[in-house]
């Protein structure tokens, strides 16, 4: 089985890790994104603010595989803070749609200690499935 790594057009170059994955049968896998845009700079410092950067960078990688928000299947989120989370609840499905619209894949969310990146407060993972015309 072959696969295509997807990087998007200007990102930095990812290091020890790919930011997309293509497979032959159309299976896009993401690495985990964190809030930082296309150069490793964390613009936001708030939740919310990283959030939104994060999803807009899943769609950039779907984007450059040839898919589009609607692909995506399934979303695996790891926050830093459930407390941070909890109390925007409206801020979160804001930016979502802001960057999703309506489309809700599979998610599961977990609470967890710490993430690589010290500025990071989400990291959010995706897999896609794109059917190419």
């Amino acid at each position: 089985m072959t696969h295509q790594i997807i990087q998007p057009d200007g990102w930095v170059q990812a290091k020890g890790y790919a930011n997309g994955v293509l497979t032959e049968d159309g299976t896009l896998y993401t690495g985990g994104q964190i809030g930082w845009n296309k150069d490793q700079v964390f613009v936001a410092k708030d939740f919310i603010g990283q959030m939104e950067q994060v999803l807009r960078n899943i769609l950039d990688i779907v984007e450059a595989a040839g898919g589009t928000a609607a692909d995506v299947v399934r979303m695996t989120w790891f926050v830093k803070d459930k407390k941070e989370y909890m109390a925007h609840q409206r801020e979160v499905g804001e930016a979502y749609r802001r960057v999703f619209g309506r489309h809700f894949p599979a998610m599961s969310m977990l609470v967890v200690a710490d993430l690589i990146e010290d500025e990071a407060l989400v990291e959010i993972e995706a897999t896609a499935k794109i059917t190419k015309a």
